[in-house]
């Protein structure tokens, strides 16, 4: 395991066997977590609401799937439909995680979590980090949001909710389709069926289709932001270029994709998600330009050399989808705000 980070078993997304280990703890967590799915359903475990809308951006699957992205372009448009929405995160990997925290561009991603922080700086949102989902949505709202989105909480069914909306990895979907820790599953697929939306994050590959009852998603490259100061650059830039590639994100592989589909020759350098790096992990020994994904940046800016880049990324989606999921929203800023219970 790497510093605030975990490496996947090479059998949850290959064709490779499941250690008996494995399938046994795999049975163990379908009985827990069913049951604790089956108190929230019956009320015996109390989900508890706000009082403003809520809705929760999540997966299935351990690890990443471009929530985060999604997460960014949906504040951006419920901001321009005229919500002030926050943004409620566990904050994962942070070193002080029981600690609540309101995360600013500036915070530290060791204590505000990288993703956090990303998202304060690309949107300029409050953002609330906490343990607990609903009491982070109740500091926002006690901040003057008026929705909250919640990153990563499909599975806290503490925090009641209005909308869920599924990522699914395009390239991966669900793996070998086994509960944790056998595959990468925390819930079973069957689950995604209770969310209002479904988005299948097709990266940038135009091969990938979604499917019935799921709404695509692109992602799109921005430019290369010089870290130490200076103007942005088109990744054009760097065609027919050699570059050092750092991606510590749930799919390394869709970013060095994505700097190839560009023209450019890509060195890569793959860590696990959420890796809190040192500058000794980035020596590579040679003044190549160094191009970076935004959420790896954010934690690598205090010893960023001069050639390094970060690269941003921007989710696209059909106007249909957005007109489908502001539809199912009450009017933003209503006269008689709902109370919570």
């Amino acid at each position: 395991m790497s510093r605030g980070g975990r490496k996947v078993p090479a059998y949850w997304y290959a064709d490779a066997t499941v250690p008996p280990h494995a399938r046994l703890l795999a049975g163990a967590y379908a009985a827990a977590t069913g049951l604790r799915r089956d108190l929230y359903r019956r009320g015996l475990l109390r989900a508890r609401h706000p009082g403003c809308p809520v809705v929760v951006v999540g997966n299935l699957v351990a690890g990443g799937s471009g929530k985060t992205p999604l997460t960014i372009a949906l504040v951006e448009r419920l901001r321009a439909a005229g919500w002030t929405p926050g943004v409620a995160s566990r904050g994962y990997g942070r070193s002080e995680a029981g600690k609540p925290a309101w995360v600013q561009a500036d915070t530290d991603p060791a204590l505000g979590g990288d993703e956090p922080v990303l998202i304060a700086a690309r949107t300029g949102a409050r953002v609330r980090v906490d343990a607990d989902r609903f009491a982070a949505a109740r500091a926002l709202v006690a901040e003057g949001c008026d929705i909250v989105v919640c990153d990563d909480g499909l599975q806290h069914y503490r925090l009641a909710r209005d909308l869920e909306i599924e990522v699914i990895d395009g390239r991966r979907r669900y793996g070998n389709g086994r509960l944790l820790p056998a595959g990468p599953l925390r819930e079973p697929p069957a689950r995604g069926e209770d969310c209002q939306f479904r988005v299948l994050n097709a990266g940038s590959d135009p091969d990938l289709a979604a499917g019935f009852g799921e709404w695509p998603m692109w992602l799109e490259p921005g430019d290369a932001r010089p870290m130490a100061g200076g103007r942005p650059r088109p990744l054009a830039a760097f065609a027919g270029q050699r570059v050092h590639a750092i991606a510590g994100i749930g799919d390394p592989e869709r970013f060095f994709s994505m700097l190839r589909d560009h023209g450019i020759a890509v060195v890569p350098h793959a860590f696990p998600d959420h890796h809190r790096y040192s500058a000794d992990d980035l020596r590579f020994g040679s003044d190549l330009p160094v191009l970076l994904t935004e959420k790896d940046a954010v934690k690598c800016a205090p010893f960023a050399g001069e050639q390094w880049f970060s690269v941003g990324i921007d989710a696209r989606l059909p106007e249909a989808f957005w007109i489908a999921l502001l539809g199912r929203l009450p009017l933003p800023n209503p006269e008689e705000p709902r109370q919570a219970p």
